[in-house]
């Protein structure tokens, strides 16, 4: 996501090396033509690029033809495809015996909300049940809330029953899809329906579980927390679990006039942006200073089974994770790739100690515990490295404020911050091509790259006042488990009209900005989600992009090519696709997001209507389900 509070968390103060540092340090001959060059000579001597390069890992074509910029209060799709809208914001999951219905004032109760599908839809993964493309689960992420749209008096004044509504309006659901022959359908009831809040139990597992800085007066042996928190993109497993990102959770917290430097590390503020902690202490930091160190992990659950008990795996380190990513090694150890939606922060992979075992979730339910947790460092030459974040090693000792392994964990950005990993202009989703082992990141922007004070530019972020965003890509040494890799970037995004020239960009096909949502469908294409800001849509280096929008990158021709535009002011997020690669769902999130990411109670439709466009209504976030009307496969 590219709101404008996540781009608030601006808190790495790290002296790690810029790109002109690592010149400096190069031999004369190679120092002297990098700082001649200007950017577009120096990415060109790393890596030549021609938009989406060109990497012969498939036979994938594409087959649809591309759509204008959209500035319509409508989602659209290429002729020869329909799209269907499921599962809004408020609609019951489907658990039996507790269906309320979704009432158009914003009126329904904390209560209703914790059985219905929560706000701002985002990362999704489709579960197929028995193998099947027409019937599965979908488990689905409820990043933040709009308490403008939530309550039908907005947020002003605040209340504790409006702060457990909000809460209750946040985390995961679980839902059960089936295509009746003509059209998707939620089933309802369902044994699998399952709603994630504030209030449900979650295990904390790997080195950092019971650590004494996870230890509260409600759990004194800091291994069970309640909630998971500002979830935003996700996975699904090879073993068939769901991963979930908890990204800006640190701005739920107040943490009064007295922070400690570990929490201004982390962006805590004297005020939460939600009034939380005016009305549920936990969200107190000044009094529960270890509360916010139990957010900011990835969450695995098990869709397939009602009963069982998500778990937060410390293993993987803490942070504000977009989400997390799964690839396999040769010999079937698992490795995690991870990034902090934050300005100037990091890229993490995690290995496993163990290998994946045969039964799904039951028989790996450790896996993800027990391993490495590295961060990246990108360097000039289109060479990186993995730096371990294991205590002992280098400068992560006691003397230098970390205890344990566990402590490494929890204080995962400091740690990276003294083993002198890259700083990032904010990474968001993560793909992985199996074949080729290319991994893809989208960094969506930075306008504070090369602003006084701030980092400048480098090779793996090479715009200052980045407002357009990027993509970068690396692959490592023989296997996933590399500890070296080689990189470029894939494409700058941006438009050749502009007039600033780092707002140009060098797509080859249609223009973007703000790459956000990131994946590949079961055919090879890689797909591109865009999240701009209601305040940068429409005007500026944005006048003639439109709405955000959905694009397929074709890696064996280099062409980008819009396939979706969505709704006035809305996100274009989470993509996942039904085994047979005939079906995607995707997030339709924040239609008519307002400029302050807040809207006004008496005027909810003042930007958008979208799906319903009902005069009594309101904007709703919601899953679309897309189809080829042939009934082929997405994108050919």
């Amino acid at each position: 996501m590219s709101k404008d509070f996540s781009t608030m968390e601006d808190s790495n103060r790290s002296g790690n090396a810029s790109i002109h540092d690592q010149i400096a340090a190069l031999p004369l001959n190679r120092r002297t033509v990098m700082k001649s060059a200007g950017l577009a000579s120096l990415l060109g001597l790393l890596h030549p690029l021609a938009g989406c390069a060109n990497l012969g890992t498939g036979q994938a074509r594409l087959g649809f033809t591309a759509i204008p910029p959209g500035q319509t209060d409508a989602l659209v799709v290429p002729p020869g495809y329909v799209a269907q809208v499921i599962a809004r914001w408020g609609e019951p999951v489907g658990i039996a015996g507790n269906m309320p219905a979704f009432r158009t004032d914003g009126s329904n109760s904390a209560a209703d909300q914790a059985v219905q599908l929560g706000m701002h839809h985002d990362g999704l993964a489709f579960f197929p049940l028995n193998g099947s493309s027409t019937h599965g689960l979908i488990a689905l992420n409820h990043e933040y809330t709009d308490d403008g749209l939530l309550h039908p008096d907005g947020f002003v004044p605040m209340n504790a029953a409006k702060v457990k509504k909000s809460q209750n309006a946040h985390g995961l659901s679980v839902y059960e899809v089936k295509f009746n022959g003509q059209a998707w359908e939620m089933v309802r009831p369902s044994a699998y329906a399952r709603r994630f809040t504030m209030d449900t139990p979650f295990d904390m597992s790997g080195p950092a579980a019971g650590h004494p800085l996870l230890r509260t007066a409600a759990d004194p042996q800091g291994r069970t927390t309640l909630g998971t928190l500002n979830n935003c993109a996700s996975s699904a497993t090879p073993w068939g679990t769901y991963l979930s990102g908890e990204e800006n959770w640190m701005f739920y917290f107040g943490g009064g006039t007295d922070i400690s430097a570990h929490h201004k590390r982390w962006g805590l503020r004297e005020k939460g942006l939600y009034d939380w902690e005016r009305f549920d202490t936990r969200f107190d930091a000044a009094q529960n200073p270890n509360e916010p160190n139990r957010f900011g992990w990835v969450v695995e659950v098990d869709p397939m089974d009602p009963t069982s008990t998500p778990v937060k795996r410390t293993a993987l380190g803490r942070a504000a994770h977009e989400g997390a990513w799964v690839a396999m090694t040769q010999d079937q150890r698992a490795v995690v790739y991870s990034g902090e939606d934050a300005r100037f922060e990091y890229i993490y992979k995690f290995l496993s100690s163990g290998r994946m075992q045969p039964g799904g979730a039951k028989a790996n339910r450790h896996l993800l515990d027990e391993g490495t947790l590295y961060v990246a460092r990108f360097d000039a030459n289109g060479q990186g490295q993995w730096l371990p974040l294991v205590h002992g090693q280098g400068p992560l000792t006691a003397a230098n404020g970390f205890a344990d392994q566990g402590e490494v964990l929890i204080k995962a950005r400091q740690a990276s911050d003294l083993l002198g990993a890259t700083k990032m202009d904010r990474p968001e989703w993560l793909a992985i091509d199996k074949a080729s082992r290319w991994v893809y990141c989208t960094l969506t922007n930075n306008s504070q790259r090369g602003a006084e004070g701030k980092p400048g530019v480098d090779a793996a972020n090479p715009r200052a006042n980045n407002s357009m965003g990027q993509i970068i890509r690396w692959r490592e040494a023989r296997d996933f488990d590399g500890m070296t890799f080689e990189w470029n970037l894939l494409v700058l995004a941006g438009d050749p009209a502009n007039e600033r020239a780092e707002a140009k960009g060098n797509v080859k096909g249609d223009i973007f900005g703000c790459p956000d949502g990131l994946g590949f469908s079961p055919n090879g294409l890689l797909w591109i989600q865009t999240d701009a800001h209601a305040t940068q849509m429409y005007k500026g280096e944005f006048a003639r992009i439109g709405n955000n929008q959905m694009l397929a990158c074709d890696t064996a021709t280099g062409e980008i090519r819009r396939f979706l535009t969505g709704p006035t002011n809305c996100e274009i997020t989470g993509l996942t696709f039904t085994p047979d690669g005939r079906n995607l769902f995707i997030s339709v999130q924040h239609p008519g997001e307002t400029p302050t990411d807040r809207s006004d109670p008496k005027q909810p439709q003042k930007y958008s209507s979208w799906p319903d466009h009902q005069p009594d209504g309101r904007p709703r976030s919601a899953n679309v389900v897309i189809r080829k009307i042939d009934g082929g496969v997405i994108g050919t």
